[in-house]
Formats: C-alpha cells, sequence, structure tokens
C-alpha cells in the first residue's frame, strides 16, 4: 500500500513537472515568436498615464497581444509594466512579444524629419507641422502670442514671428505643441549669438529690427548671392526716409493671398505694409535663415535703391528711378506682351 502511493506521489510529481516544462517551453516560444497574422506595420499611440491594462488593450486591438496573461506575465518577468513611455510606435507583426515590450520600455518612439524651409511664415511652419500631427494649431497660434511664454523663451517681441529657426528637426507627437515651439526657438538662440546682435546694435538695429530686416530679405530672394544686394538696397533706402516698398511686406497681413501681388495689395492699409509706412515694419513678415540675418548685417556696399525681378530667380539693381523704370520695362512689362 505504501508503495502505492509512493508510486502515485511520483507520477503526480512527473506529471506537474513535465506539465511545467511544457507550459515554459510553449511560454519561451511564445515570449520569442512572431505575433503572427500577415506581415504590416502598425502605429500605436500610448498616452500619457495609460495603465498597463488599458497598454495590452491596444496592442490587442492592433493585432500585436494573442495571448493577454503569457504577455502580461512576460511584461511582469521583465520589469516593463511600469515602464513603458508613453507616445506613438511604430510596431510590426513579425515582432515578438518580447521584441515589443523591449520597445516600449526603451522609449522608441517613431520620430518624424521635418523640414522647415527657410522664410517660412509662422503661418506656414504651423500648417507643416499640423499636417504631421506633430502640434494643435489652435494652440501653437495662442502661445505664438503669449507674452508669458514668450518672456519664457527671452522673445521681447508681440509676436514669434521670426524666432522658429528654420531648419530640419526630428520630432515626435509626444512633444506636444509647446516644446517643438521650444526646440525651434532655442535653435534660433544657438544661430543667432550675442556677437551677431552686438553687430546689429552698432549698425543701429535692435533685435526686433535686425529679425525684421532678416525676414524681408529673404522673402525678397532665396539667391544667397543677391541677399547682401538686396540689404544694401534696403540700408539706403532707410538712410534717404525712402520708404522701403517691399511686395512681401505688403501681402503679409492678407489671410486670402493668392499668390499673384496686386496694385490694390501694395496699396492695402496694414501696419507692415512699406508702401504706406516709413522705415521697417512693426516686426519680422518670416523667419529667415542664417544667409539672410548676416545679408542684414553686411550690405554690399553699393549705391543702388531699387531692384526688379528678371524672372529667372535674380534681380536687376539700380542707382536711380530712371534707370528702374528701364529694368521694368525690360524685365516686367515687355516680358508679359
Amino acid at each position: 500500500m505504501k508503495k502505492l502511493i509512493k508510486t502515485n506521489k511520483t507520477l503526480i510529481i512527473l506529471a506537474v513537472t513535465t506539465a511545467f516544462l511544457f507550459l515554459a517551453l510553449f511560454f519561451s516560444n511564445y515570449a520569442g515568436s512572431p505575433v503572427g497574422g500577415a506581415p504590416r506595420v502598425v502605429m500605436v499611440e500610448i498616452s500619457k498615464g495609460a495603465s498597463f491594462l488599458r497598454i495590452v488593450e491596444i496592442l490587442a486591438q492592433h493585432g500585436l497581444v494573442k495571448n493577454r496573461p503569457f504577455f502580461s506575465v512576460l511584461a511582469v518577468i521583465r520589469k516593463a509594466a511600469r515602464h513603458v513611455r508613453a507616445g506613438e510606435y511604430e510596431l510590426t507583426t513579425t515582432m515578438s512579444p518580447i521584441q515589443i515590450l523591449d520597445k516600449l520600455v526603451r522609449g522608441e518612439i517613431k520620430e518624424y524629419r521635418v523640414t522647415i524651409p527657410e522664410d517660412f511664415s509662422a503661418k506656414e511652419i504651423a500648417s507643416r507641422l499640423a499636417s504631421f500631427k506633430l502640434i494643435k494649431e489652435k494652440e501653437f497660434f495662442a502661445l505664438a502670442a503669449d507674452q508669458e511664454f514668450l518672456s519664457f523663451l527671452d522673445i521681447k517681441a508681440p509676436s514669434i514671428e521670426g524666432y522658429l529657426y528654420p531648419d530640419t528637426y526630428l520630432l515626435h507627437r509626444s512633444m506636444g505643441t509647446r516644446e517643438i515651439m521650444k526646440i525651434m526657438v532655442h535653435r534660433f538662440w544657438e544661430k543667432i549669438t550675442p556677437d551677431l546682435i552686438k553687430k546689429a546694435q552698432e549698425k543701429g538695429m535692435n533685435l526686433t529690427e535686425f529679425v525684421t530686416m532678416a525676414s524681408i530679405i529673404g522673402k525678397e530672394s532665396g539667391n544667397k548671392e543677391e541677399k547682401s544686394l538686396i540689404s544694401a538696397v534696403f540700408h539706403n533706402r532707410l538712410k534717404r526716409g525712402m520708404k522701403l516698398q517691399s511686395d512681401p511686406t505688403a501681402v503679409y497681413h492678407i489671410s486670402r493671398f493668392s499668390g499673384m501681388i496686386t496694385r490694390d495689395d501694395l496699396r492695402s492699409n496694414t501696419p507692415y505694409n512699406t508702401y504706406r509706412i516709413k522705415g521697417l515694419p512693426p516686426g519680422p513678415i518670416a523667419n529667415p535663415g542664417i544667409d539672410s540675418f548676416y545679408a542684414a548685417l553686411y550690405p554690399t556696399p553699393v549705391n543702388y535703391l531699387y531692384f526688379v525681378s528678371k524672372n529667372d530667380g535674380s534681380h536687376q539693381f539700380s542707382p536711380s528711378l530712371s534707370t528702374h523704370n528701364r529694368a521694368v520695362l525690360k524685365y516686367q512689362i515687355d516680358k508679359k506682351k
């Protein structure tokens, strides 16, 4: 009888051990094997403050968790349950549960490479960032004129226009609107050094005037070689008390600009229209690049007062109205005919 009982105990232990080994083998195979299904890329958004149960639910909804108990146990074993970072993740059905958990814990959030071209306005920048779903435009425009936020960024101006430095950025959706704007302004302060600001002051421009001048130069021409010549025209006009008469300033505040500047645009009654006001407008009209800033500081020593587009990306410069009128006739009026 005792021998029979001992045999039964041995069989039970053997059965339990065998079952455990099979379970361990099955679990190990589950943890290291692809989640299955047709190979596809899945974008998953983990919101801030989401519980681990909610995270498992989100992953399951996207077909990335087929066995929730096993996945939860695996997370406990790897101490991952409390260390998942919020954000947007690019996952695939060819990944194993271990790979998915490791990526979530490492916080390998999907990044977007976003290029902000030189001389984009704040409105254009907001539109581009919003197209990647990186910002909320309403929040962007509210912050762009929020004096407390601008003061925090060390911007002593009524708007953030001109201080969002054009560059290529690696951004992710968990950053939020405020953080992305801070990153772009931080890049501005990296590029526009105290030495450049001091040089601007030596030329009689405070920081706002410096950024404004650079923004007008940038909007007038994307031709790097011409920028110092355009700068010379504007500096010469300012010295003579002449209006700048810059076309881009006339359409800066026009909400529905068609892309073609008309005579009515040039007569528009806005504080930025340099066909109506003397001197520089009250603030920047775009966000210039470093070439425009240097051009604002180092105008070419010439006596030009006018320029007109040659319709090939370059301009014809003139020292007098009569020569300018002849250039307009050659490059604009005759061209239209």
